[in-house]
């Protein structure tokens, strides 16, 4: 049996409101209150079932209109059906109650038949439009859901032929992130105010629609995108409120020139021109175009084959060899990755890297070298081969691996390697995101015998506080940074100074990108330790390195 239909009556005169309830019971559940007061209450009680309320305006404690004015400040009551019942039948009386946010008036003495259609016809209009809410409006936010967003897209372009639009993509940056740390709630908290931001900036010159998750969207008059663009360009923040004062927003905009390009194809190219900045700081702003098109539909490509490639092997670690300049001697190496793929040949690392870093692939990319390393440096150690230390990658993801010590840990026990001969590379932009968790990772490693090195130093985050925060082994100074010191005339360069303050807190040091014998002069003469570039050794397979190894093996039986 299908349960009753809830509705409220509210009436202080307690004849009247046995007569309602004699009246409605045999169809209804009624609820009963003999105020405003006790009204609201059971309002809020039960909003979630109650599909009318019949309501007298003349009641002590809380009259009939306060009360209407109440539940039309809370957006999760104002939207019950209420019907106004008072001993006069004016229309000055019925104007009132209407305007108070009343849907219907009704005078006493009470007609039941009158009644009982009344009630039946607004819980149907008020189950219907329910109903075209849903299929129209996202619930969380109160915007167009996507489907009619799409629609609503369609229908303005065929009745505005000769009008000028646009679509603005927009998303909100890391917000699974801020869902993760601040939950659920405050997530929905945060997309509804985003939401209302957006209607308002808005206004009466286009609509807004959630796409899905964090993604809204835009259609407006070209001629209001052109008013509003400088504002998207230079604001990375909406306003929203104090609470969300961090909250950074990507927009991306797609000018409707070809009608016959598929509304949902117009706003997948408005995301993409947003998605297209993602993690660039210095922009907010971007307009979708062939070039937009053709990196996505690349990074795509990459991103659908990258697991297949990883079990095919396709990425090969190279070798690069480090030297020490004491001697000129090899005294360990730097494993690099490269890819070379079937069809598109060598993919430079400064495309794939950067991708990997961003979709989350560069941990198990990270774990795969690491293993083949590991793999060789015993397969070299079986075979007699004099070893050096090779540094491998932890890359800021790879810090929050569960259990990234451990994982480590088996690896160089599993090929038999002692930890001293693996080194681990974690770069300072990697200490300058998360600190507590990098100090905390280092120290591990430093435990169980990893040496470990400041890969970058120099590259942009530098602080020297970091070097003191933090146990290190190593300091590797960017390529970038050593070359721009070396082409000053050294009584204006600090290169020996901050080599000369990373060995008095017992660092040593490698400069990275030594292509010349003057660049390697140089920093013999300025006590660096080591080096490590084109001068000395290019990267290479490792069937090259192993050579090397085998010559020094070699080498060394005839002393």
């Amino acid at each position: 049996m299908a349960r009753k239909k809830q509705i409220l009556v509210v009436e202080d005169n307690d004849i009247n409101r046995e007569i309602l309830v004699e009246i409605l019971a045999d169809t209804y559940e009624v609820l009963q209150a003999e105020n405003g007061q006790i009204a609201l209450d059971l309002c809020r009680k039960y909003k979630e079932t109650l599909s009318l309320i019949l309501l007298d305006v003349f009641m002590p404690v809380m009259d009939g209109y306060t009360f209407l004015n109440r539940i039309n400040e809370e957006s999760d009551l104002s939207l019950i059906p209420v019907i106004v019942m008072t001993q006069s039948n004016s229309e000055q009386d019925e104007l009132a109650a209407l305007k108070h946010g009343a849907t219907d008036f009704l005078p006493k003495p009470y007609r039941p038949q009158i009644i009982l259609h009344r009630v039946k016809a607004l819980i149907k209009l008020r189950e219907t439009s329910a109903l075209v809410n849903q299929l129209q409006y996202d619930r969380l936010t109160g915007v167009y859901n996507k489907e009619y967003f799409f629609q609503k897209v369609k229908d303005t372009l065929l009745d505005n032929p000769d009008e000028e639009y646009c679509i603005i993509g927009f998303n909100i940056e890391n917000f699974k992130m801020f869902n993760d740390v601040y939950g659920v709630k405050e997530g929905d908290h945060l997309l509804k105010s985003v939401a209302q931001m957006a209607q308002e900036r808005i206004g009466d010159h286009g609509f807004c629609g959630r796409f899905g998750a964090d993604r809204f969207l835009f259609f407006q008059t070209q001629a209001k995108e052109k008013l509003d663009r400088h504002i998207l360009d230079l604001e990375s923040k909406p306003n929203i409120s104090p609470t969300f004062s961090r909250v950074v927003t990507r927009w991306g905009l797609y000018e409707i020139k070809d009608r016959s390009v598929p509304v949902e194809q117009m706003c997948d190219r408005a995301l993409l021109a947003a998605d297209s900045i993602k993690n660039q700081y210095q922009h907010h702003f971007a307009i979708y175009d062939d070039a937009i098109r053709q990196r996505i539909v690349r990074e795509q490509n990459i991103t659908s084959v990258m697991e297949k490639s990883l079990a095919e092997k396709q990425f090969l670690v190279y070798l690069q060899p480090k030297h020490r300049l004491s001697d000129n001697k090899i005294c360990g190496a730097e494993a690099l990755v490269r890819w070379i793929h079937p069809e598109w040949g060598f993919m430079s690392p400064g495309e794939f890297i950067p991708l990997f870093e961003k979709n989350g692939f560069i941990p198990k990319l990270d774990a795969y070298v690491r293993e083949v390393v590991c793999e060789k440096l015993g397969e070299w150690k079986k075979k007699g081969y004099p070893l050096f230390p090779i540094s491998v990658n932890i890359s800021r993801a790879d810090v929050f691996q569960e259990d990234l010590v451990g994982q480590i840990e088996a690896l160089t026990k599993q090929y038999d390697i002692d930890p001293k001969y693996l080194h681990l590379e974690i770069t300072e932009s990697a200490y300058t995101e998360s600190q507590d968790q990098i100090i905390q990772v280092v120290n591990d490693l430093r435990d169980h015998g990893y040496v470990i090195e400041m890969d970058d130093f120099g590259s942009g985050y530098s602080s020297l506080n970091m070097l003191s925060q933090m146990s290190l082994d190593i300091l590797k100074l960017d390529m970038t940074f050593i070359q721009n010191e070396l082409a000053k005339p050294e009584e204006k360069s600090f290169l020996k100074e901050f080599i000369g303050l990373a060995h008095q807190i017992n660092l040593a040091v490698v400069a990275e990108g030594v292509e010349t014998k003057e660049q390697a002069d140089r920093l013999r003469n300025h006590q660096c330790d080591y080096v490590q570039g084109y001068y000395f050794a290019k990267p290479m397979p490792l069937s090259d390195y192993e050579a090397i190894l085998q010559k020094v093996l070699e080498q060394d039986q005839t002393k």
